[in-house]
């Protein structure tokens, strides 16, 4: 069967990844939602905000669901039970996308732990906000590097090995690592370079955990 032609174009946009369409919110979503996360960060139940702004649950279960468009009234009511400025109710539909653009050579040098033990540290981006915290690393190992497997961080990490050749130690196993290997692991567990093959050695590291909120 023949695709037709928007189709077809809708087609080549995919990716094989298997992260959710971001699509695009309503107003009346991304205030909602933004509802319902001041609410939890409160510590507020549905029942407890709903009352403190003079609605029904029911109301207020719509409003976060993103079905109805609240009047200025209910909004600035909520606001109100919120404590916070009615503004912050809209921030969520007026934030702009992240993005973070380095420029080759100019990744920002880290010190770390690992930096003590001969390994060196690039902070290739950042993340500007969001619930999940995203650092991507390019990290070098000399000829003065020396092996360490003592690394423990919240979060998962992934490694794309780039040039030289290195034991990598995760928890009670070793990968031997060459360019084009990848590894991704817990990294709670201890892990870390544990036998440094051929340097300079370099690969890309990047450790995702969910972001702390005060």
């Amino acid at each position: 069967m023949k695709l037709s032609e928007p189709a077809a174009a809708k087609d080549d946009l995919a990716t094989g990844s298997g992260a959710p369409q971001a699509g695009s919110r309503t107003l009346e979503q991304a205030m909602g939602a933004q509802v319902r996360r001041l609410r939890r960060q409160a510590d507020l139940t549905a029942r407890e905000l709903a009352g403190g702004a003079g609605i029904s649950t029911s109301m207020l279960s719509k409003i976060e669901n993103g079905v109805i468009s609240p009047s200025l009234a209910t909004i600035q009511a909520l606001a109100t039970a919120l404590n916070v400025p009615v503004t912050q109710l809209f921030a969520a539909f007026e934030e702009e996308r992240d993005c973070s653009f380095v420029r080759s050579g100019q990744g920002v040098a880290i010190e770390r732990r690992g930096t003590k033990v001969g390994h060196r540290y690039q902070l290739l981006g950042h993340a500007l906000g969001g619930d999940t915290m995203v650092e991507p690393y390019l990290i070098v190992l000399n000829d003065d590097a020396v092996p360490y497997t003592g690394f423990r961080h919240a979060g998962t990490e992934f490694l794309y090995m780039l040039s030289g050749e290195v034991d990598y130690r995760h928890a009670d196993k070793t990968y031997r690592l060459t360019p084009g290997d990848a590894l991704m692991f817990d990294s709670a567990a201890p892990h870390g370079p544990d036998r440094l093959i051929e340097t300079p050695a370099t690969y890309l590291s990047i450790i995702v955990y969910p972001q702390t909120r005060d």
